[in-house]
């Protein structure tokens, strides 16, 4: 029934009038020439400015190849640009909106230099911050006062979902455990905590920020994000804080669920929904290893979502165990501080160079997202369109290549030489480190780590890097699995947290059955990754098999989430029915088809990867293996063929 039509609103974009023409100068230096000269034809209405830079690029990329990451060629770079100085003038104002799909997909393709496939224009329409996501099902019917939402968590997905259920009219009221909003954000202060997806598109496609300080935001700063849209979307009245739900179970009967709270006096009491989204994540408790001695140890110790300000780390002896995207942030920002620091890891990631990690947004191109109409929308979409789905085809297995190498197919390999380079570049003259910090698996078989500075800051004098893990604690400190001795007063658990799919909340549904039962020994299963049969109105957003590993990023596919549970409530609305769960014939030709996919990646066949892309069985239980215009396609609405339907009692 996914009919997608064209007579959508757009948002807003106001025309500016009366700028500085230095600052207008400069912005136009500074900004990317792809989104320079999008922004160009929707400014001037000349769009034979699309078959102009259309040739040209395609004549380069005949020449050259494809451009890295969409790079324009210098001399094409230098010609946008001086187009823009020449037709701009203190009054920017937009002759052409938001164009027809066939428009828009070739100025998609002139703003990220690559062929933009026609698949791919509803999706960034709307993922770039061109217009809403366009409904599907008819919404000809309020939702009635007496159906309530029930959403747990108050992250990116819980904020999400609470403007988007309020928007589509649901009553809704949103739990959170904490006593702050922000979820990961609010919890990780660590010392270098940051996002390591770009700033300008790890963001509501809804609520573009064009302000961000860096192209990858600190975590303060992306909580400050999430707190701005908060207020400004008037959310605050509508969320319990230190408020912990505690279980969820379903009344056939009242054809609703029961909410078991505890609320902040510590006093345990009742909530009725309708439906429950939960929004609660899957990394949320930290994972400490037990290791023998650890209650002797005289000194410090913390994980990194538990970070304790009191510690002063400043001429410690410290030691951090991991490698991941905690620990390279961390051992960055603690290095200067420390008397010696000591890193351990038993298996090192692959660590990829982005000068833009810790690189600040120039004032220029920061006028230029907040006053250049249109500007912003064409650098997201540039943002996101290198960072997605052209990362797709790296984690898929060529079989014969696979046969003879590390990585998994040419495709692979590439990114697996950009990391070899950035290692050879980094430790010349430290062959040790060089071996060391050399995985021996595929690139995307666990989490691919964007350096902050973590490779400069391990050839530091007083900085080790130890292939081992803790073997025993001792009052002094640390002995590796290695028998050596390291000397501590801190420790720092960087070692991420336990992958739980709501293993800590007691779900029962129809007829008594636990979600925990099935999802029993670790192997949750969901249609779509959402619902789940036995489960009537509970919708499970991160769920299992849901996440982007290839790239893009959470934000992504939690706004397709919240887009299908609000879809999925309106149908519920508009067919006077009460609730709605997946069939088990659909929820099993889905896994099916879901795990054969992943048959063909290196998330399942990863070489020596440990991580948690892999449950204890050693299945991908984590991964989405579609594109990302694949699932976003499959989340436009319900497909009524695959769920029963309990119709609404008549009063």
């Amino acid at each position: 029934m996914t009919v997608i039509t064209h007579d959508q609103p757009t948002y807003v974009v106001s025309p500016v009038t009366g700028v500085d023409r230095g600052a207008l100068a400069a912005a136009i230096d500074a900004a990317d020439p792809g989104a320079l000269l999008a922004t160009l034809v929707h400014l001037t209405g000349d769009t034979a400015l699309v078959d102009e830079f259309e040739a040209k690029l395609a004549r380069h990329r005949a020449v050259d190849g494809p451009a890295w990451l969409g790079a324009y060629p210098e001399e094409v770079a230098a010609e946008v640009r001086d187009r823009a100085h020449r037709l701009l003038d203190t009054s920017l104002v937009p002759r052409v909106g938001v164009p027809d799909d066939e428009l828009f997909r070739r100025l998609a393709g002139v703003c990220v230099n690559d062929i933009v496939d026609a698949e791919y224009v509803p999706h960034l329409r709307e993922q770039a911050g061109f217009e809403p996501a366009r409904r599907v099902v008819p919404a000809t019917r309020r939702p009635p006062q007496d159906f309530t939402v029930a959403v747990i968590g108050s992250g990116m997905i819980g904020l999400n979902a609470a403007i988007k259920l309020g928007e589509a009219g649901f009553r809704y009221h949103v739990f959170e455990k904490s006593d702050d909003l922000g979820g990961t954000w609010s919890r990780n202060t660590y010392p270098g905590a940051a996002v390591d997806t770009p700033s300008h598109f790890y963001s509501y496609s809804f609520e573009l920020n064009p302000t961000w300080s860096k192209y990858y935001p600190t975590g303060p700063e992306y909580l400050e994000y999430l707190r701005g849209v908060a207020r400004k979307y008037d959310l605050h009245p509508h969320i319990s804080f230190s408020t912990e739900v505690l279980g969820c179970t379903w009344d056939e009967a009242d054809q609703a669920w029961t909410l078991t709270v505890r609320g902040p006096d510590g006093t345990t009491r009742t909530h009725r929904a309708n439906a429950v989204v939960t929004a609660t994540g899957v990394l949320n408790a930290a994972s400490i290893p037990d290791v023998p001695g650890a209650e002797t140890f005289r000194g410090q110790t913390m994980h990194t979502a538990q970070w304790r300000p009191d510690v002063d780390l400043t001429g410690k002896k410290v030691v951090v165990l991991g490698a991941g995207c905690t620990s390279v942030q961390v051992v960055a920002a603690v290095v200067d501080q420390v008397e010696a620091l000591h890193v351990v890891a038993r298996q090192p990631h692959w660590v990829i160079p982005e000068r833009a990690v810790a690189a600040d947004v120039p004032e220029g191109a920061r006028w230029a997202l907040e006053n250049i109409p249109y500007y912003h929308q064409w650098f997201r979409l540039k943002s996101y369109w290198w960072a997605a789905d052209k990362g797709w085809p790296i984690a898929r297995i060529d079989e014969d290549w696979y046969a003879t190498h590390v990585s998994a197919s040419p495709a692979n390999d590439a990114v697996m030489q950009v990391c070899l380079d950035h290692l050879d570049r980094s430790f010349s003259d430290r062959p040790d480190l060089r071996e060391k910090l050399t995985p021996d698996f595929p690139p995307f078989a666990k989490r691919i780590v964007k350096d902050p500075g973590f490779f400069e800051a391990v050839k530091r004098d007083h900085v080790t890097v130890h292939r081992a893990a803790f073997r025993e604690i001792r009052p002094d400190g640390v002995i590796t699995t290695e028998g050596e001795f390291i000397e501590a007063d801190v420790i720092i658990w960087a070692t991420g947290f336990k992958l739980e799919y709501l293993g800590f909340l007691d779900v029962v549904g129809r007829e008594g059955l636990r979600l925990s039962e099935a999802w029993a020994d670790q192997d949750p299963r969901a249609y779509l990754g959402i619902t789940v049969p036995g489960f009537p109105n509970l919708f499970v957003t991160a769920g299992p098999n849901a996440a982007p590993n290839h790239g893009g990023g959470h934000n992504i596919t939690s706004e397709e989430h919240v887009h299908y549970v609000v879809e999925s409530l309106q149908y519920l609305v508009e067919n006077d029915l009460a609730a709605m769960e997946p069939t088990r014939e659909a929820t099993d030709d889905y896994n099916r088809r879901v795990d054969e996919s992943l048959d063909k990646t290196v998330w399942q066949h990863g070489g020596t990867a440990n991580g948690y892309y892999r449950n204890k069985n050693g299945r991908a239980w984590v991964t989405c293996p579609w594109r990302l215009v694949d699932y976003w396609a499959m989340l436009r609405a319900p497909e009524p063929q695959d769920y029963t339907f309990t119709p609404r009692a008549r009063s």
